[in-house]
């Protein structure tokens, strides 16, 4: 009898990754491919749905190609993806409206700032245990709803998007939902990235009608909310589709709970930061729901078919990741492996502060119009203090996010598991023990965010029993301690607030 394995697409921020794994959690096979980010304004961020979506089968037929199996050796399909990003397509031609909003577009922030004006942040976090923001969906699908151009849209009925929607012709959905809905034709979400859109209730957990007519987002244009991991399924692939193969779809869950999964964050307490385009510090706190007074986000971790769901409190930080690539955009590095060597040739930063707001800063700041602020430059700075700033940001900001998750949590983290692409930079996670105080774990395998998608229709197929099957799989690769004396550390952090002051409100005016 052949081998089975799990797949996983891992649709990100900047390209789709499909990663094949086998029962250990190794790794089998890997292909990724890119996709064009488009700026057509300031503090606008747009994705081409259609290319994410060529894209997605691209990479699944080319890994396993490059695994010498047969797509029927798949037990099942989990995705895991950016989070917040919102489609809107036809539901009759199958084709978006107009491009994707990225969760870090800010073209709503004046919208955001009404519903401050009306008194309605604190009512909007009563419901969604979200900081009321132009990263989440509500805001992206009711502008698209308002203002995409119907003459892009080849069909003959009315060219009122409003109208479309209410009448079910017009389908929402995060890029979990649309990479489900091409994979099997059924329009579902999971309750993590529902949770995700400022429209649903998490405690009541369903869309909230209250929220839907603030929005004025039509109920008939949202998908069905699953469990992330569905022993029901989600549906099954075209056996005459690309892959010629019917092959169960059967989990879904946004980046950075897939990541808290894949670290086998399964109790009360566990945490882990995922290093990517942005950063991510969940903390799971079980089967209650813990209302944040520091910044922070109240927000689904997962669910399993059923089981309660289990709930996390998140710091959602924009830029980190993506500060190292503006490194490259402007020509101060080459490579991003080139960070470690330039950040360690001196001793310190001499006194410059990088602010990576390059779209506002998120938690536990929450500052639509923040921008991307230097400071502290002689003519004596260099761009080796300039890479060492931007590394140094990264840790900072992780840092303002767990001191309001230990004020929020009454959790002291000992010890923090990290992944992402960033965390391959050993210099960049001593810098992060340092600067928190803190042990940090790495673990063998980094790819956590697409190991957990694998793990989630794992469980649900039965390819694995139990959760402690998976703790079994999780392995250290390194783990780092502080080094650096903490009084020198927390004068550097006291700098750093200060230097977050000056970024904040910057783009009053855009």
């Amino acid at each position: 009898m052949a081998d089975t394995y799990i797949g996983s697409i891992d649709q990100g921020t900047t390209g789709t990754r499909f990663i094949i794994f086998d029962h250990d959690g190794n790794v089998v096979a890997n292909a990724y491919e890119k996709h064009e980010q488009h700026y057509p304004n300031p503090g606008w961020v747009e994705h081409d749905p259609m290319e994410i979506w060529e894209n997605t089968q691209d990479v699944v037929v080319r890994a396993i190609e490059e695994a010498g199996i047969e797509a029927t050796q798949l037990e099942a399909l989990g995705i895991t993806n950016q989070r917040e990003t919102t489609v809107v397509w036809d539901a009759n031609s199958g084709r978006p409206v107009c491009n994707a909003l990225v969760w870090q577009d800010r073209r709503t922030t004046e919208r955001i700032e009404e519903l401050e004006a009306a008194e309605k942040i604190e009512w909007i976090r009563e419901k969604t245990g979200l900081e009321a923001d132009a990263y989440f969906s509500a805001t992206k699908t009711e502008w698209i709803l308002d203002n995409a151009d119907p003459l892009k849209m080849q069909h003959s009925r009315s060219d009122d998007l409003r109208e479309r929607a209410e009448a079910g012709e017009l389908m929402m959905g995060t890029i979990d939902t649309w990479l489900i809905y091409n994979l099997t034709g059924n329009h579902i979400t999971d309750v993590t990235n529902a949770s995700r859109t400022m429209l649903y209730n998490i405690w009541d957990m369903e869309w909230d009608e209250d929220l839907l007519a603030e929005f004025d987002v039509p109920a008939a244009m949202l998908p069905e909310v699953r469990p992330s991991s569905d022993e029901r399924l989600y549906g099954h692939t075209n056996p005459d589709g690309f892959l010629d193969a019917s092959v169960p779809v059967a989990a879904a869950l946004g980046d950075q709970q897939a990541a808290l999964f894949g670290q086998t964050c399964f109790d009360e307490g566990d945490a882990k930061n995922t290093y990517g385009t942005g950063s991510f510090y969940l903390m799971n706190t079980g089967t209650e729901a813990v209302k944040s007074d520091h910044g922070l986000l109240t927000t689904v971790g997962f669910q399993l078919s059923g089981e309660p769901v289990q709930y996390a409190l998140e710091g959602s930080i924009f830029i980190t990741g993506a500060a190292i690539e503006w490194l490259e955009d402007v020509d101060l590095i080459n490579n991003a492996a080139q960070t470690a060597e330039l950040a360690r040739s001196v001793d310190s930063t001499d006194g410059v502060y990088l602010v990576p707001a390059f779209t506002g800063l998120g938690a536990p700041h929450w500052d639509g119009r923040a921008r991307g602020t230097i400071v502290g430059m002689t003519r004596g700075t260099r761009r080796e203090h300039l890479v060492r700033a931007t590394l140094e940001s990264i840790t900072y900001q992780t840092r303002d996010v767990a001191e309001a998750m230990e004020a929020d949590s009454g959790i002291e983290t000992k010890s923090l598991r990290v992944d992402g692409g960033a965390v391959k930079n050993t210099f960049l996670c001593q810098l992060q023990s340092d600067v928190l105080q803190t042990e940090i774990v790495r673990p063998e395998v980094d790819e956590t965010t697409a190991l957990g998608s694998a793990y989630a229709a794992g469980l649900a197929v039965g390819y694995w029993d139990t959760k402690e099957e998976l703790r079994a799989n999780w392995q250290i690769d390194r783990e780092f301690t502080p080094q650096e004396d903490p009084e020198t550390i927390d004068q550097r952090y006291e700098r750093w607030g200060e230097a977050v002051q000056r970024s904040l409100d910057w783009a009053r005016d855009e």
